[in-house]
């Protein structure tokens, strides 16, 4: 009777353990959305752009998913989005995925209309619906831009964005030439972002120094 106890004790024990084992089981998989300006100038940006991305291409692995979307006058819609591909396990598909997704950044980069505003925010909730939606375990919202935003008429975009759980990176933020004349319009836009995205529970960086882009990860 003691024994039979016994072993009925260790084996709700041994099940407990191996429960927990697989309640606790991480997502390791990372999705990255990147945003590129399409307003004014900075258009001519985005061939720059292009590396950063063939970067991202070659450090995703399989299960990783990774957009690219344009920022232009309302960016809050899927039509926004560029490319998108989630990488499948098998190399030869993956690697497969990976060029379709290069052609088509190549052939949106030479035929890019430059938009008359610029809808940073409804960019950003895009990205978090997307990656929410997507459930990935490191969340990654890329912002190539100078980080100016411009809203048509009418657009209200002055309400909370949940960020728990993202890191938001501005890129390649490029100074206005109002910035040169006066640098702390410059600081203020940064701050302003920073403040948006911490008090939202976010992560914020900026990488302006593309050479070290794997800092993005680090």
């Amino acid at each position: 009777m003691v024994f039979s106890k016994l072993f009925s004790a260790l084996f709700v024990s041994s099940l407990l353990l191996i429960t927990s084992c697989f309640g606790t089981t991480q997502n390791h998989t990372t999705g990255v959305y990147m945003l590129l300006d399409t307003s004014g100038t900075y258009k001519e940006e985005i061939q720059k752009a292009q590396s950063i991305i063939n970067y991202l291409l070659g450090t995703l692995q399989p299960g990783d998913t990774m957009v690219v979307a344009r920022i232009d006058s309302g960016s809050f819609s899927e039509k926004d989005i560029v490319a998108k591909a989630t990488f499948d396990s098998r190399p030869s598909v993956a690697n497969k995925q990976k060029r379709v997704f290069l052609k088509t950044i190549e052939d949106f980069a030479s035929t890019v209309k430059g938009s008359k505003y610029t809808d940073i925010s409804g960019g950003l909730l895009q990205g978090v619906e997307f990656l929410n939606e997507k459930a990935v375990g490191k969340k990654v919202i890329l912002i190539y831009s100078d980080m100016q935003e411009e809203l048509p008429k009418g657009h209200v975009r002055d309400f909370p964005i949940e960020l728990a759980g993202f890191e938001v990176v501005a890129l390649n933020v490029t100074k206005l030439r109002s910035d040169i004349k006066d640098p702390k319009q410059y600081l203020d836009r940064l701050e302003y972002w920073r403040e948006k995205v911490e008090s939202n529970r976010g992560e914020w960086k900026v990488v302006n120094d593309l050479d070290r882009i794997e800092s993005i990860f680090e």
